[in-house]
């Protein structure tokens, strides 16, 4: 028998969707540079790869700092999106995060924004980033991380499903953690942070309505107005 996926829960949630979806990443372009001249500190010759690009958010807020750029997705609408978007050095292609369509050791800047929690099976998503990683080169992972205590965690999933059927799990820090190490990567550095999101603006995003969107406000951990969302930025190096 296959292996299950949710694959096609993903392309269909932000296929979609892609129009907001592409609306919120453009919004967030300039942030999402400044945050990466930061923490990590492009070198300006690098060749990048952003995994599940969506419409082009972390790709596109690369491209000047960088040599050369490819974001890589499964969603065909918001790769569309972020194409409309791209600079010359930039480019955009179809493709799983669990099975990349590159060679091993190809980029010396590999990079994940956002994206673990939509993918079923994550470990095989971090071992792809390694593998298209050069000997030397760095991998950049920011996503939303679960709360400690393993009953929150499950409450935290339980609303983020309602809210987005494409959700699958949010992973504590601990089991990042546990990912990195099990693929020998270094940790450079890390960076963590708190997000209030306004439910209603989420939820929309998201094309949560109706019923779907009453159960999820009644699920919701900080009630039906907002709700906090925690986050962690890793920087790693592979040997």
């Amino acid at each position: 028998m296959p292996e299950q996926t949710n694959v096609d829960e993903v392309r269909a949630r932000f296929g979609a969707t892609a129009g907001r979806v592409a609306e919120h990443a453009e919004q967030q372009v300039e942030a999402v540079r400044e945050q990466l001249r930061t923490f990590v500190i492009p070198l300006g010759d690098e060749r990048a790869l952003d995994v599940g690009t969506g419409a082009g958010t972390l790709a596109l807020a690369l491209a000047p700092l960088v040599g050369e750029v490819v974001g890589v997705d499964i969603v065909a609408e918001l790769l569309e999106r972020a194409r409309a978007k791209a600079p010359a050095n930039a480019t955009f292609v179809d493709g799983d995060a669990t099975s990349l369509p590159f060679e091993t050791g190809s980029f010396d800047l590999v990079c994940t924004r956002r994206t673990l929690h939509h993918i079923a099976r994550p470990e095989r998503a971090i071992a792809e980033l390694t593998r298209v990683a050069a000997s030397g080169g760095r991998i950049f992972v920011d996503d939303q991380i679960a709360p400690a205590d393993p009953l929150a965690g499950l409450e935290l999933d339980r609303f983020e499903r309602a809210r987005d059927p494409s959700h699958t799990r949010t992973l504590p820090d601990v089991d990042f953690r546990q990912l990195f190490e099990a693929n020998s990567l270094v940790l450079l550095q890390t960076r963590y942070q708190t997000h209030r999101r306004e439910l209603e603006y989420y939820l929309t995003l998201a094309g949560c309505e109706g019923d779907a969107a009453e159960r999820a406000r009644a699920l919701s951990p900080g009630g039906p107005e907002a709700y906090v969302a925690d986050s962690a930025w890793y920087l790693l190096r592979k040997p």
